[in-house]
Protein backbone atom coordinates (compact mmCIF):
# COMPACT_ATOMS: atom_id res chain seq x y z
CA UNK A 1 0.00 0.00 0.00
CA UNK A 2 1.49 3.22 -0.64
CA UNK A 3 -0.78 5.03 2.64
CA UNK A 4 -1.96 8.00 0.35
CA UNK A 5 -4.19 8.34 3.88
CA UNK A 6 -1.05 8.23 6.48
CA UNK A 7 -2.14 10.42 9.31
CA UNK A 8 -5.72 11.61 8.23
CA UNK A 9 -8.85 10.61 10.30
CA UNK A 10 -12.33 9.89 8.40
CA UNK A 11 -16.00 9.13 9.77
CA UNK A 12 -17.67 6.99 6.98
CA UNK A 13 -21.93 6.70 7.99
CA UNK A 14 -23.55 3.79 6.76
CA UNK A 15 -20.28 1.90 7.67
CA UNK A 16 -21.09 -1.62 8.50
CA UNK A 17 -22.08 -2.82 5.21
CA UNK A 18 -21.58 -2.38 1.17
CA UNK A 19 -19.97 0.87 -0.06
CA UNK A 20 -19.26 1.92 3.75
CA UNK A 21 -17.53 -1.18 4.73
CA UNK A 22 -15.87 -1.11 1.36
CA UNK A 23 -14.57 2.25 1.85
CA UNK A 24 -13.51 1.95 5.63
CA UNK A 25 -11.46 -1.23 4.50
CA UNK A 26 -9.43 0.84 1.85
CA UNK A 27 -8.84 4.00 3.87
CA UNK A 28 -7.44 2.12 6.81
CA UNK A 29 -5.02 -0.05 4.67
CA UNK A 30 -4.20 3.65 3.36
CA UNK A 31 -3.03 4.55 6.86
CA UNK A 32 -5.90 6.72 7.89
CA UNK A 33 -7.76 6.55 11.35
CA UNK A 34 -11.34 5.40 11.26
CA UNK A 35 -14.42 6.20 12.71
CA UNK A 36 -17.33 3.62 11.03
CA UNK A 37 -21.10 4.23 11.99
CA UNK A 38 -24.18 2.42 11.44
CA UNK A 39 -26.86 0.93 13.32
CA UNK A 40 -25.48 -2.80 12.99
CA UNK A 41 -23.69 -3.00 16.14
CA UNK A 42 -22.63 -6.83 15.89
CA UNK A 43 -21.46 -6.00 12.33
CA UNK A 44 -19.60 -2.88 13.13
CA UNK A 45 -17.47 -4.26 16.17
CA UNK A 46 -16.62 -7.06 13.64
CA UNK A 47 -15.46 -4.60 11.15
CA UNK A 48 -13.55 -2.52 13.48
CA UNK A 49 -12.09 -5.69 15.16
CA UNK A 50 -10.85 -6.85 11.77
CA UNK A 51 -9.30 -3.46 11.09
CA UNK A 52 -7.00 -3.05 13.79
CA UNK A 53 -6.72 -0.47 16.63
CA UNK A 54 -7.08 2.63 14.38
CA UNK A 55 -10.66 1.89 13.39
CA UNK A 56 -13.52 2.39 15.45
CA UNK A 57 -17.54 1.63 15.79
CA UNK A 58 -19.92 3.87 17.10
CA UNK A 59 -23.55 3.13 16.83
CA UNK A 60 -25.17 6.01 15.20
CA UNK A 61 -28.43 6.76 12.93
CA UNK A 62 -28.22 9.33 10.91
CA UNK A 63 -32.17 10.43 10.88
CA UNK A 64 -30.72 11.71 14.35
CA UNK A 65 -28.96 15.09 14.51
CA UNK A 66 -27.78 14.25 17.86
CA UNK A 67 -26.17 10.96 16.38
CA UNK A 68 -24.39 12.67 13.77
CA UNK A 69 -23.12 15.58 16.16
CA UNK A 70 -21.59 12.52 18.38
CA UNK A 71 -19.63 10.94 15.19
CA UNK A 72 -17.87 13.79 14.97
CA UNK A 73 -17.00 14.59 18.41
CA UNK A 74 -15.82 11.10 18.94
CA UNK A 75 -13.49 10.83 16.28
CA UNK A 76 -12.03 14.67 17.46
CA UNK A 77 -11.92 12.57 20.98
CA UNK A 78 -10.54 9.85 19.93
CA UNK A 79 -8.45 10.79 16.95
CA UNK A 80 -7.56 15.02 17.30
CA UNK A 81 -9.29 16.15 14.19
CA UNK A 82 -11.03 15.39 11.24
CA UNK A 83 -9.96 15.40 7.79
CA UNK A 84 -12.46 13.25 5.91
CA UNK A 85 -16.42 13.36 6.42
CA UNK A 86 -18.08 11.04 3.83
CA UNK A 87 -21.64 11.29 4.20
CA UNK A 88 -22.51 7.58 2.91
CA UNK A 89 -25.60 6.46 5.16
CA UNK A 90 -28.80 6.10 2.93
CA UNK A 91 -31.21 3.49 1.81
CA UNK A 92 -34.40 3.02 -0.36
CA UNK A 93 -36.88 5.66 -0.15
CA UNK A 94 -40.68 5.57 0.71
CA UNK A 95 -43.77 6.27 -1.70
CA UNK A 96 -44.55 6.47 -5.18
CA UNK A 97 -45.61 9.51 -7.25
CA UNK A 98 -49.51 8.44 -6.66
CA UNK A 99 -49.35 7.10 -2.96
CA UNK A 100 -46.74 9.24 -1.32
CA UNK A 101 -47.93 10.49 2.00
CA UNK A 102 -46.01 13.53 4.70
CA UNK A 103 -44.67 10.73 6.67
CA UNK A 104 -43.03 9.35 3.73
CA UNK A 105 -41.25 12.65 2.63
CA UNK A 106 -40.21 13.58 5.71
CA UNK A 107 -38.62 9.82 6.67
CA UNK A 108 -37.17 9.91 2.83
CA UNK A 109 -35.69 13.59 2.84
CA UNK A 110 -34.49 13.40 6.76
CA UNK A 111 -32.32 10.11 5.63
CA UNK A 112 -31.28 10.89 2.00
CA UNK A 113 -30.71 14.41 2.10
CA UNK A 114 -31.06 16.05 5.86
CA UNK A 115 -28.49 13.87 7.16
CA UNK A 116 -25.70 15.15 4.27
CA UNK A 117 -26.54 18.67 5.27
CA UNK A 118 -26.74 18.06 8.87
CA UNK A 119 -23.14 15.31 7.96
CA UNK A 120 -21.51 18.75 6.41
CA UNK A 121 -22.45 21.26 9.40
CA UNK A 122 -20.60 19.28 12.18
CA UNK A 123 -17.68 18.39 10.30
CA UNK A 124 -16.84 21.93 8.55
CA UNK A 125 -17.06 23.07 12.48
CA UNK A 126 -14.43 21.28 12.85
CA UNK A 127 -12.34 21.67 9.95
CA UNK A 128 -13.03 25.31 9.78
CA UNK A 129 -10.25 25.88 12.56
CA UNK A 130 -7.83 23.63 11.17
CA UNK A 131 -8.23 25.20 7.25
CA UNK A 132 -8.33 21.99 5.68
CA UNK A 133 -10.80 19.03 5.04
CA UNK A 134 -12.49 17.24 2.57
CA UNK A 135 -16.59 16.29 2.58
CA UNK A 136 -17.19 13.44 0.35
CA UNK A 137 -20.96 13.22 -0.37
CA UNK A 138 -23.30 9.73 -1.72
CA UNK A 139 -25.24 10.96 -4.32
CA UNK A 140 -26.31 8.71 -7.67
CA UNK A 141 -26.83 8.67 -10.89
CA UNK A 142 -30.32 8.88 -9.89
CA UNK A 143 -30.09 12.09 -8.99
CA UNK A 144 -28.79 13.20 -12.49
CA UNK A 145 -31.07 10.88 -15.07
CA UNK A 146 -34.82 9.41 -15.16
CA UNK A 147 -35.53 6.15 -14.61
CA UNK A 148 -33.28 5.26 -12.19
CA UNK A 149 -34.14 5.15 -8.99
CA UNK A 150 -37.41 5.79 -6.89
CA UNK A 151 -39.54 9.15 -7.21
CA UNK A 152 -38.24 10.86 -3.90
CA UNK A 153 -35.26 8.99 -4.18
CA UNK A 154 -34.33 10.47 -7.25
CA UNK A 155 -35.06 14.17 -6.47
CA UNK A 156 -33.42 14.02 -3.32
CA UNK A 157 -30.13 12.88 -4.52
CA UNK A 158 -30.39 15.41 -7.02
CA UNK A 159 -30.54 17.83 -4.16
CA UNK A 160 -27.11 16.05 -2.43
CA UNK A 161 -25.43 16.88 -5.78
CA UNK A 162 -26.52 20.40 -5.35
CA UNK A 163 -25.92 20.74 -1.79
CA UNK A 164 -22.29 19.66 -2.24
CA UNK A 165 -21.73 22.38 -4.74
CA UNK A 166 -23.70 24.70 -2.75
CA UNK A 167 -21.08 23.39 0.38
CA UNK A 168 -18.06 23.41 -1.80
CA UNK A 169 -18.10 27.22 -2.57
CA UNK A 170 -18.83 28.18 0.83
CA UNK A 171 -16.40 25.95 2.34
CA UNK A 172 -13.55 26.49 -0.45
CA UNK A 173 -12.04 29.54 1.41
CA UNK A 174 -11.21 27.20 4.45
CA UNK A 175 -9.54 24.83 1.76
CA UNK A 176 -12.15 22.62 2.75
CA UNK A 177 -13.45 20.34 -0.25
CA UNK A 178 -16.88 19.12 -0.69
CA UNK A 179 -17.82 16.94 -3.43
CA UNK A 180 -20.14 14.15 -4.33
CA UNK A 181 -20.01 10.39 -5.87
CA UNK A 182 -22.63 9.39 -7.91
CA UNK A 183 -22.80 5.67 -8.20
CA UNK A 184 -24.20 3.43 -11.24
CA UNK A 185 -26.00 0.55 -10.53
CA UNK A 186 -23.82 -1.06 -7.77
CA UNK A 187 -24.17 -4.59 -6.08
CA UNK A 188 -25.33 -3.84 -2.49
CA UNK A 189 -27.87 -4.78 -0.58
CA UNK A 190 -30.33 -1.90 -1.47
CA UNK A 191 -31.48 -3.67 -4.24
CA UNK A 192 -33.45 -6.23 -2.06
CA UNK A 193 -34.28 -3.45 0.73
CA UNK A 194 -31.14 -1.86 2.17
CA UNK A 195 -28.90 -3.17 5.07
CA UNK A 196 -32.20 -3.45 7.24
CA UNK A 197 -33.34 -5.86 5.01
CA UNK A 198 -30.03 -7.66 4.48
CA UNK A 199 -29.06 -8.10 8.49
CA UNK A 200 -33.23 -9.84 8.30
CA UNK A 201 -32.20 -12.79 6.44
CA UNK A 202 -29.30 -15.46 7.05
CA UNK A 203 -25.86 -15.50 5.13
CA UNK A 204 -26.61 -17.57 2.30
CA UNK A 205 -29.78 -16.22 1.70
CA UNK A 206 -28.14 -12.72 0.99
CA UNK A 207 -25.05 -14.66 -0.85
CA UNK A 208 -27.43 -16.20 -3.22
CA UNK A 209 -29.12 -13.10 -3.79
CA UNK A 210 -25.82 -11.42 -4.30
CA UNK A 211 -24.75 -13.37 -6.53
CA UNK A 212 -27.61 -13.37 -9.13
CA UNK A 213 -27.20 -9.37 -8.99
CA UNK A 214 -23.71 -9.90 -9.79
CA UNK A 215 -24.39 -11.79 -12.41
CA UNK A 216 -27.41 -9.12 -13.84
CA UNK A 217 -25.78 -5.62 -13.47
CA UNK A 218 -23.18 -7.35 -15.78
CA UNK A 219 -25.75 -6.36 -18.28
CA UNK A 220 -26.27 -2.73 -16.48
CA UNK A 221 -23.25 -0.50 -18.39
CA UNK A 222 -21.15 -0.74 -21.29
CA UNK A 223 -18.25 -2.21 -19.27
CA UNK A 224 -19.24 -6.00 -18.93
CA UNK A 225 -19.19 -6.51 -15.19
CA UNK A 226 -21.20 -5.49 -12.24
CA UNK A 227 -20.14 -2.14 -10.14
CA UNK A 228 -18.92 -3.38 -7.01
CA UNK A 229 -18.61 -1.52 -3.65
CA UNK A 230 -14.50 -1.26 -3.72
CA UNK A 231 -15.26 0.59 -7.03
CA UNK A 232 -16.76 3.52 -4.70
CA UNK A 233 -14.57 2.70 -2.35
CA UNK A 234 -11.32 3.66 -4.68
CA UNK A 235 -13.38 6.74 -6.19
CA UNK A 236 -13.82 7.95 -2.38
CA UNK A 237 -10.24 7.33 -1.90
CA UNK A 238 -9.14 9.99 -4.52
CA UNK A 239 -11.54 12.01 -2.86
CA UNK A 240 -10.05 12.12 0.05
CA UNK A 241 -6.21 11.99 -0.82
CA UNK A 242 -3.78 14.29 -2.01
CA UNK A 243 -4.35 13.36 -5.27
CA UNK A 244 -8.00 14.83 -5.09
CA UNK A 245 -6.65 18.21 -3.50
CA UNK A 246 -8.12 20.72 -6.29
CA UNK A 247 -11.15 18.36 -6.99
CA UNK A 248 -13.97 20.80 -5.66
CA UNK A 249 -18.14 21.15 -5.97
CA UNK A 250 -17.92 18.05 -8.52
CA UNK A 251 -20.26 15.12 -8.68
CA UNK A 252 -18.09 12.00 -9.64
CA UNK A 253 -19.76 9.69 -11.75
CA UNK A 254 -18.51 5.74 -10.98
CA UNK A 255 -21.25 3.75 -13.28
CA UNK A 256 -19.64 2.06 -15.99
CA UNK A 257 -21.05 4.58 -18.83
CA UNK A 258 -24.29 3.48 -17.44
CA UNK A 259 -25.96 6.96 -17.90
CA UNK A 260 -24.82 6.92 -21.81
CA UNK A 261 -25.80 3.56 -22.17
CA UNK A 262 -29.21 3.79 -20.46
CA UNK A 263 -30.70 6.26 -23.05
CA UNK A 264 -28.29 6.31 -26.53
CA UNK A 265 -29.68 3.37 -28.68
CA UNK A 266 -26.47 0.62 -29.04
CA UNK A 267 -27.08 -0.97 -32.69
CA UNK A 268 -23.24 -2.23 -32.93
CA UNK A 269 -23.70 -4.46 -29.18
CA UNK A 270 -27.66 -4.56 -29.49
CA UNK A 271 -27.11 -4.95 -25.54
CA UNK A 272 -30.35 -5.01 -23.60
CA UNK A 273 -30.42 -3.59 -19.70
CA UNK A 274 -31.67 -6.52 -17.68
CA UNK A 275 -30.21 -4.73 -13.86
CA UNK A 276 -33.73 -4.34 -12.71
CA UNK A 277 -34.27 -8.57 -12.72
CA UNK A 278 -35.37 -9.33 -9.07
CA UNK A 279 -33.02 -10.61 -7.10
Amino acid sequence: MSRRLQGKVAVITGGTSGIGAATAEVFAGEGAKVLIAGRSEKKGAKLAARLGRDVIYQRADVTREDDIKCLVETAVERFGRLDCMFNNAGGPDRGALDTVTMDDFIYSSTLLLGSVALGIRYAAAVMKPQRSGCIINNSSIAGIRTGQGGYLYSALKAGVIHLTKLAGVELGPYNIRVNSIAPGAIATPIFWGGSEAANALDEETNKRKMEKLVRNLANAAPLPRAGLDKDIAHAALFLASDEGSFMNCHDLVVDGGRTSFFFEKNTQTGRTDRSSDKT
